[in-house]
């Protein structure tokens, strides 16, 4: 054994007495200080946990951000998704692999630095942005990166260096946004925060909370749109004396998708409250906050924003002085974007790789460990408690019937302002670009509405009224909240090759449709030219993956490539067929 894995002894010590679900946090652990997971750190976590050592390397192969063998001293990893892309991430890369002197390979010479292209880093509206690890003191978010040279600096200096990045916050009125000047020196729960929960414990029952949740038609902001009210009810009944599992889910991964980060960077206390009214309602009394590998920042706010609240009373043991207790620990993704299913989540935390699982079973009667669990995505669970504390009609004050309550975005690409905003759904797709976005610079080609597995809209479409229905109704969506903008100088299959790159490199290879049919796609799309029979190719693969996989990555993995093939069928077109 060397020297290092001795002095990993008393770090894995640590989680004596811990089972698989602490899994996670130790390879974390042994990860920042080691640099990678060496053999005999596999060996004295397999001890320690009682995992056996096969089991965990099938957790360190399955996420990206671990590390087998000695990794560079200096990890950097570039975005290369196409919000990055349009903002020259590949010739950094390019200009990182000539300073570097690479030659061909990932590690430089010295073993000082690695280079790997990453998947979204949800800092696009700040694009070009890279992700750096330093061995011994883990990771930091740079972003825009100006420079190989401001890169390679900013690797050098003190870690964690936290620079909140500001938010744009549109011209509606807001539930939700902060600037982030006004919220970095502010962890500590304010006079407001956390008044709705003190409400609900004082005044309202978990029945009545469910009520006001459901009445307010507030569905999930992540993407399936699923009414709240209806999953927290199926969570709660019915009382058979079983543990309940709140969970938020913050493994926000899809390109373009970065509304959650600057929640969680400016509001923390708002989305742990959300947490806990859940917790409140069902009878939880243990919940959980996984938040994505990628957002170091993000992390260090909930946490702390976190014992803030134990310490003022608001979370733990007793809550404002009542017999509701919940004591929330902080799970951190290694690089899956598959993670963001529910049931994917749920294996990660059990310390397991990332599989979604069949339903039913539904999460609400069987999630996490086997029993009742809500999972909320961060925007949903920050809008509940204005919901509590002011009611229903509060909410539907925003929105349409069908829509109600303020909406995030995040918008980037070719738009004079990129950032997050909150919107009163129902305003048009065309005079949102044109006047909180600022405008769109250069000729419009296309708008991805809702993300990687979104739909692609024509200029001609986005006089769209940004709702649920609206958007439904001509085959769109809100998705993950994302909007990413091209103009006429884009090469759609560029684009779309970076989003068939993206589905390949996240599909978790459970199921077979996504397996094969993600990698098929990629091939296909990575042709100098089409072949005849290609546009039929794409549509049978895509189709397929929709109608039979098992999870929602392989059901939209074809989404933006299907609208594309609909609205330009020439770009699949051999020439001369």
């Amino acid at each position: 054994m060397s020297d290092s894995d001795e002095q990993l002894q008393p770090l894995i010590a640590a989680y004596a007495g811990r089972g698989r679900d602490a899994l996670l946090p130790v390879l974390w652990d042994v990860q920042t200080a080691q640099g990678y997971i060496s053999a005999a750190a596999v060996r004295q976590i397999s001890h320690c946990l009682r995992v056996p050592e096969a089991d965990i390397y099938g957790v360190i192969s399955f996420y990206s951000l671990f590390y087998e063998q000695p990794s560079g001293e200096i990890i950097l990893r570039v975005c290369g998704d196409p919000s990055c892309a349009l903002q020259g991430s590949d010739e950094c890369m390019a200009a990182l692999r000539e300073r570097l002197s690479l030659n061909g390979k990932d590690v430089t010479a010295d073993g000082q630095y690695r280079l790997e292209r990453a998947p979204c880093l949800g800092l696009c509206e700040h694009a070009p942005a890279a992700l750096v690890t330093r061995r011994g003191a883990g990771e930091r978010a740079v972003a825009p990166i100006r420079s190989s040279r401001e890169l390679l600096s900013a690797a050098q200096a003190e870690f964690p260096s936290d620079v909140p990045y500001p938010q744009l916050l549109g011209e509606e009125r807001h539930t939700l946004l902060q600037d982030a000047e006004s919220s970095a020196a502010v962890i500590a729960p304010t006079a407001s925060d956390y008044a709705a929960l003190r409400h609900a414990i004082q005044e309202l029952t978990p029945e009545e909370v469910i009520e006001r949740v459901a009445d307010s038609g507030l569905v999930g902001r992540g993407g399936a749109a699923f009414p709240t009210g209806v999953k927290w009810r199926g969570a709660r009944f019915p009382q058979d004396g079983r543990p309940r599992y709140v969970i938020c889910n913050a493994d926000e991964s899809e390109p373009g998708t970065f509304k959650d980060r600057a929640l969680m960077e400016t509001r923390p206390h708002l989305i742990l409250e959300g947490l806990a009214l859940a917790a409140y309602a069902s009878g939880a009394k243990r919940g959980y906050f996984f938040i994505r590998g990628e957002y170091p920042h993000a992390q260090r706010r909930i946490e702390e924003a976190i014992a803030a609240a134990e310490a003022s009373g608001m979370l733990g043991t007793n809550i404002a002085g009542s017999d509701f207790s919940l004591h929330i620990e902080v799970r951190r993704g290694a690089g899956a974007y598959i993670c963001g299913e529910e049931t994917a989540l749920f294996e990660a935390i059990e310390g397991k790789r990332g599989f979604p699982r069949m339903k039913p079973p539904y999460p609400t009667t069987h999630g996490l460990f086997q029993q009742p669990t809500i999972c909320n995505n961060v925007e949903t669970l920050a809008c509940v408690p204005g919901i509590v504390l002011n009611g229903p009609q509060w909410f539907r004050g925003w929105g349409s019937e069908r829509s109600p309550g303020s909406k995030l975005l995040c918008v980037s690409g070719h738009v004079e302002r990129p950032g997050v905003y909150e919107i009163n759904p129902g305003i048009r797709l065309r005079d949102f670009l044109e006047g909180p976005c600022g405008g769109v610079i250069g000729e419009l080609q296309t708008v991805l509405m809702g993300g990687a597995a979104g739909t692609f809209l024509t200029p001609a479409e986005i006089d769209v009224s940004l709702t649920f229905e609206a958007l439904w109704d001509i085959g769109s969506t809100f998705g993950s909240g994302a909007v990413f903008v091209c103009n006429d100088t884009v090469d759609l299959r560029d684009v779309l090759q970076r989003l068939a790159h993206f589905f390949q490199h996240e599909s978790c290879g459970k199921c077979f449709p996504c397996q094969l049919g993600t990698q098929r796609q990629l091939e296909i799309l990575l042709r100098e030219e089409p072949l005849p029979g290609d546009a039929s190719r794409l549509q049978d693969i895509g189709w397929t993956m929709t109608e039979s996989s098992l999870c929602g990555l392989g059901h939209t993995a074809a989404s933006a490539l299907l609208s594309a093939m609909e609205r330009w069928p020439a770009l699949f077109a051999a020439e001369g067929k």
